[in-house]
């Protein structure tokens, strides 16, 4: 497996890297438009380890790259990580501003962004796994896994949580949110502390985006494996993948992480105390734009779950009295996954479905997206809370530009 250098350059560019970037624009310029189907790999080959590209500035995508070089500017400029593939060619990878401010810190091709929210496709590819040696199934009472268990969750099925139609109130919709915010906690203690709460609606009857739900879901991991998600997720998924770069901070002991900033009115702010413990099945992860990629690319293409499991996890769960959001057509509700069309929200528009989820927490936003038919992949790891709409605009664009679609150039209001 191709190794990754713990010190990989962005901003100034190297001049072999823009011929490289040059040459691969070349290969591609022809080829942009085209499309293909995808099709899971033979077993042998799904076994092999994933190879990686070499990490190298590459900005083959010319409109994309003029965006980019236009809004990273000044004070207020996009600050993260942009990666682009078309299968397992990169078209894009770059990197715009700090990672950290006051120690005066560029951010690196290399760099260790917090996923936030990207987090929960990997608890859900944990309980498809476990599902997939036959240890549990996604139709199991919770209260098989939890015990003792509130008679209040007898309905729920491990489905329900995976799909946020559990009706378990989220750690944010409850009283003391501020003080649990900051308060580190475990597994356990997130357990008993979702007891104490009723239903917010019947079990599979409403869809609410939930995290106290994801971290149940831990904990049905630690259970059914007998060891905590942090290793489990290490020796199933990243270990075997090479996402060397990759873990959990749930004990908050990683290093070498990117800082994350807000703006606020006394201007960019740090935002240090992450204290993800408390989301640690829904938002705990660390990782880079590479290992990202090789994550991607085995996810979507059957070297992580079996086809049933992944045909469960891209499907829609949600009741289909689920109303539209905010007058758009509404997402699919996957397992750790939402699917829509996404390019209906922008300007000029593109219909592709895409595969994707949103992650924010802790001066961090991110987006990574994919679109099946034309096997693009899109990464955006922002170092700055305050970032949404211009992450969702880049994303977008590349997405557009990698599919040959029209770029945009703006968010559709």
């Amino acid at each position: 497996m191709f190794h990754v250098p713990r010190h990989a350059g962005g901003h100034p560019r190297l001049t072999l890297a823009l011929i490289a970037a040059t040459v691969l624009g070349a290969a591609v310029a022809t080829g942009v438009a085209s499309s293909r189907p995808v099709n899971p790999p033979p077993a042998d080959e799904a076994r092999r380890p994933v190879a990686r590209p070499p990490l190298q500035v590459v900005e083959a995508l010319p409109e994309l790259t003029e965006a980019l070089d236009r809004v990273s500017r000044g004070p207020r400029g996009f600050s993260g990580a942009v990666l682009v593939a078309r299968g397992d060619r990169v078209l894009f990878r770059q990197v715009y501003g700090m990672a950290d401010h006051e120690a005066d810190r560029p951010l690196a091709l290399d760099s260790r962004f917090r996923l936030a929210s990207v987090s929960k496709q990997y608890t859900a590819a944990a309980i498809l796994k476990l599902q997939d040696a036959g240890v549990l199934s996604v139709d199991d009472p919770l209260c098989q896994w939890i015990q003792p268990c509130p008679e209040a969750w007898a309905p729920i099925r491990l489905t329900h949580l995976l799909s946020h139609t559990s009706g378990v109130p989220d750690l944010m919709a409850r009283p003391a949110w501020g003080l649990q915010r900051v308060t580190p906690a475990t597994s356990a203690a997130l357990t008993e502390d979702s007891k104490r709460y009723r239903l917010q609606f019947p079990p599979g009857s409403k869809v609410r985006y939930d995290n106290a739900g994801y971290n149940l879901l831990g904990a049905v991991v630690e259970r059914a494996s007998g060891v905590s998600l942090a290793t489990y997720l290490q020796r199933t998924f990243f270990t075997p993948l090479g996402m060397m770069d990759t873990g959990s901070d749930a004990d908050g002991k990683a290093r070498d992480l990117v800082t994350g900033y807000a703006h606020f009115p006394g201007g960019l702010t740090p935002q240090n105390d992450a204290n993800v413990s408390i989301v640690f099945a829904a938002g705990a992860l660390y990782s880079t734009l590479d290992d990202m990629l090789v994550w991607e690319r085995a996810l979507h293409h059957g070297r992580v779950v079996s086809a049933r499991s992944y045909a469960q996890m891209t499907a829609d769960h949600a009741p289909a009295t689920t109303p539209k959001e905010r007058g758009r057509v509404r997402r699919d509700w996957g397992f750790g996954l939402f699917a829509n069309s996404l390019g209906r929200q922008v300007r000029p528009a593109f219909d592709d479905r895409q595969i994707y989820h949103t992650g924010s927490w802790s001066g961090f936003r991110n987006l990574v997206t994919y679109q099946p038919e034309a096997d693009v992949t899109v990464i955006v790891l922002s170092n700055n809370y305050h970032q949404r709409d211009q992450v969702f605009l880049i994303a977008e664009q590349a997405m557009a530009e990698a599919l040959g679609r029209s770029f945009p150039t703006t968010l559709a209001r």
